[in-house]
């Protein structure tokens, strides 16, 4: 099992920026793949971005290409996404996510899922 704690999330103005942090306990090695999905007030969650074991990028979502970046390093257990010029839409509880499958960033691909960080970016 794979126990995941997202942090960083908080209260930014827009145009502001904010770097979530998901730290990985337990059977590290199985998080090939993690992964940042996010769900808005009542909308569907969607995902944000994925990354696989060796840093490449699986998946990143059209709404944040050029603002979000994601990383991981694996010497510390722990996945990053660095946000940039957040604007009002950005705001949702961001959830941390790994598979422990060769790939995947939907939903479905998820076996672990963290409880999640609120982000609110005020206008």
């Amino acid at each position: 099992q794979v126990q995941l704690v997202e942090s960083g999330g908080g209260l930014v103005q827009a145009g502001g920026s904010l770097r979530l942090s998901c730290a990985a306990s337990g059977r590290t090695f199985t998080t090939y793949v993690m992964a940042w999905f996010r769900q808005a007030p009542g909308k569907e969650r969607e995902s944000v971005a994925a990354i696989n074991w060796s840093g490449g990028i699986i998946y990143y979502a059209d709404s944040v290409k050029g603002r979000f970046t994601i990383s991981r390093d694996n010497t510390k257990n722990t996945v990053y996404l660095q946000m940039s010029s957040l604007n009002p839409e950005d705001t949702a509880v961001y959830y941390c996510a790994t598979s422990r499958r060769g790939a995947g960033a939907r939903e479905s691909d998820m076996d672990y899922w963290g409880k999640g960080t609120l982000v609110t970016v005020s206008s």
